[in-house]
């Protein structure tokens, strides 16, 4: 609907103004007629008049001025307000000076409606020339303006920090420029495959849900982002696709902003959107994108540099930590105790500014303790042992060895596990607690504990390296006491009775009847176990039936069989029994199995704890009990001639020797020949043949040489 004109007709006679406007107003009902009688009247008028005038039809000759002199006037307020001549005083010379005066249109008064008529068409014709002028000036203008804004957003869009930023800074702008309630974008999430809100205007958080997330062929959204072109929709509701068909936004404008996202504006009218608005919001949209591009690759260059940096830094510490172990296993390596291992430890490690100091704790002591340490004085130490299972220490050492990896205080003033160290903490200046496992492949020996000055202070790659120290140094602690084990001939004997069904020759003297007895038993590796067991009486087929069908025997073959007894080896799975004994350098020195219980007798180093071990059993076959314990000594040790021959002997040759042995091989008359031991170890006569024969010319050699020492 077009707007009203407000027209004001000027003329000294107050009778003819109110003609005037009579007759314009029935010639067009879109003209709202105003009168005024002289240029003062007709210039207060204009100032005060609401809406403002449109156009002014001015008489020529009116007292104390004329109608050009108000031309002047009104010429001073708006250059192009439509002003037309009306006057009866028509002369080529008033024409000329009004025309150079600049009127819009310069009409005699005559008598007849006619004169009204064109004057009406005068004045409909000069106002829709002057709004169309106005509007497409201010359109212009609007339109300077927002490209001024839009280079002043593409100068903040490139300054912008973070994508966060950028987002929310596009949208801000797009609700301005275009002066629509409905902007948002959406920010493509490549792990979980969704376009997720990134930023909205609070308008539009007011009239729909902004905060959704598109998931991958949801939506106009995501059928525009997954084309990659823009898209205008004059009336969304008419979309198949459409997320909400009961949208508040009728027309939107979807513009894709490359890989990182879409731009949405949308109006509550249908095709609420013209050219320029869309023009102007592919542009945001440009310029948004490049700026996410630019914010994309200073992020990543960023992350390169801060994961250099990092890496450097890793390196460093990784080199420094890398230096320290090589001293300390150099130390090791010339340690032959395990108290000089500990102490060579400790020391290197506390001396570098790299940790602050390290102690040892041992599993020789229930809890485990500190048994030597460097860096800290004793008074740190005496506070660990008199709070003794209390102690965080003591927890963060038994998780360690329990788990069998390094375990980590991050931060001992924020862990509620360490408020009792809080003020020890302070006053060493220590906030990164680190326990190292001492182990080697078959039993822990503790653990190092090392404190250092920061948070968080102690990287992955570093408790790599760290691990592996603890597993060198569990070795080497393993090494100097069986070393010292073989050089004394004091050891421990103990004698169990177990009753547990679960052990191997129970099973067996349970089914068999008669005495069954461990002749010998070879390790083949550490998932493997060669039993060499003589039965009483036995009913060999029964036997072989019975034991073919339990998993845990691999293979079944009769060594020798006589009127009185029988000689079976037996292949199958390590036992938990063997790995206790084998965990804590414990011998199985004989084993007679009768009715299913069986009488075991240990050979113990005396280092060893025999409660500990002794409980160990028991926590695996519960009926078992300790029937005797006895300190034994001898004029040579078995152990270090043993020793040796593993040191001497291929492992073909040491199996072969024990196999012919425990057999009865070397006896006379011959309880088993060659070729069945040959079938038993699953290897060729001649084979077998081979390995004995070397292994008793180095027996011999050793012997005859004097080299068992």
């Amino acid at each position: 609907m077009t707007p009203p004109i407000t027209t004001l007709v000027v003329d000294n006679d107050p009778g003819f103004a109110d003609l005037a406007a009579s007759m314009l107003e029935r010639e067009d009902d879109s003209l709202d007629v105003e009168t005024a009688t002289s240029a003062d009247e007709a210039l207060a008028t204009i100032e005060d008049s609401k809406p403002s005038v449109d156009c002014i039809v001015s008489d020529y000759e009116m007292p104390g001025t004329t109608g050009l002199e108000l031309l002047e006037s009104v010429r001073e307020t708006d250059p192009d307000l439509p002003f037309i001549l009306f006057t009866g005083k028509g002369s080529e010379e008033i024409a000329s000076e009004a025309i150079a005066a600049g009127v819009t249109q310069y009409l005699q008064k005559k008598p007849g409606r006619d004169r009204y008529t064109l004057l009406a068409n005068q004045i409909t014709n000069a106002v829709s020339q002057y709004r169309t002028e106005t509007e497409l000036r201010e359109s212009e203008r609007r339109y300077e303006r927002t490209l001024t804004v839009l280079h002043d957003t593409t100068r903040d869009l490139m300054r912008a920090g973070t994508k966060e930023e950028i987002y929310r800074a596009a949208v801000e702008t797009a609700g301005d420029i275009l002066d629509i309630p409905i902007v948002a974008a959406y920010a493509f999430d490549p792990t979980g495959g969704t376009l997720s809100h990134a930023a909205s205007t609070a308008e539009s958080r007011e009239l729909l849900d902004a905060e959704v997330t598109f998931e991958r062929g949801e939506g106009l959204v995501w059928d525009v982002f997954s084309e990659g072109e823009g898209t205008y929709y004059e009336d969304t509701r008419s979309e198949e696709n459409v997320y909400n068909p009961e949208t508040l936004s009728r027309s939107e404008l979807i513009v894709p902003l490359g890989t990182h996202g879409v731009f949405v504006a949308g109006s509550e009218d249908v095709d609420g959107f013209d050219e320029t608005m869309s023009e102007l919001m592919y542009i945001l949209a440009a310029n948004t994108e490049a700026a996410l591009d630019r914010a994309e690759r200073e992020q990543l260059l960023r992350e390169h540099d801060r994961t250099l940096t990092q890496q450097n830094e890793e390196l460093t510490r990784l080199n420094h930590t890398n230096e320290i172990v090589r001293k300390i296993n150099r130390a090791v390596a010339q340690a032959s105790t395990r108290q000089e291992i500990e102490s060579a430890v400790c020391e290197r490690l506390t001396d570098t500014d790299r940790y602050l100091f390290a102690w040892m704790a041992t599993t020789d002591t229930e809890p485990p303790a500190p048994s030597n340490w460097s860096g800290v004085d004793a008074t740190y130490i005496d506070r660990i042992r008199e709070d003794g299972t209390t102690a965080p220490e003591v927890t963060l050492v038994r998780n360690a060895i329990d788990i069998g990896s390094v375990r980590v205080v991050r931060n001992v003033l924020d862990d509620a596990g360490w408020e009792k160290r809080r003020k020890e903490a302070l006053t060493y200046g220590f906030q990164t607690v680190l326990a190292v496992p001492l182990v080697d492949s078959e039993r822990s020996y503790g653990a190092l504990v090392v404190h250092a000055e920061q948070v968080d202070a102690i990287n992955e790659s570093e408790r790599d390296v760290l691990a592996e120290l603890g597993e060198t140094i569990g070795h080497a602690v393993r090494s100097v006491e069986r070393t010292r084990a073989l050089l004394t001939d004091n050891r421990l004997e103990l004698e169990l009775a177990c009753a547990d069904s679960r052990l191997l020759l129970n099973r067996l003297s349970a089914n068999v009847g008669g005495t069954v007895t461990l002749e010998g038993l070879i390790e083949r590796d550490e998932e493997t176990v060669v039993f060499f067991v003589s039965v009483s009486e036995p009913a060999v087929e029964d036997l072989l039936e019975l034991v073919e069908r339990w998993a845990s025997v691999e293979t079944v073959s009769v060594v020798s069989d006589n009127e009185d007894s029988a000689l079976f080896e037996i292949t199958g799975t390590s036992t938990a029994f063997i790995d206790v004994l084998r965990k804590n350098d414990a011998r199985l020195r004989a084993a007679t199995s009768i009715d299913g219980e069986t009488d075991l007798v240990l050979d113990v180093p005396q280092r060893v704890d025999t409660r500990s071990l002794v409980e160990a059993i028991q926590e695996e076959y519960p009926e078992t009990k300790l029937s005797a314990k006895r300190k034994t000594t001898t004029t040579r040790s078995p152990r270090r001639l043993e020793t040796r021959l593993e040191d001497r002997l291929t492992g073909r040759q040491f199996e072969a020797l024990q196999a012919a042995y425990y057999s009865g091989f070397f006896d006379w008359p011959r309880e088993s020949t060659g070729e069945d031991l040959a079938a038993a170890l699953d290897i060729s006569p001649p084979t077998y043949h081979y390995h004995l024969r070397a292994a008793e010319r180095k027996l011999v050699t050793m012997a005859f040489d004097g080299d068992s020492n």
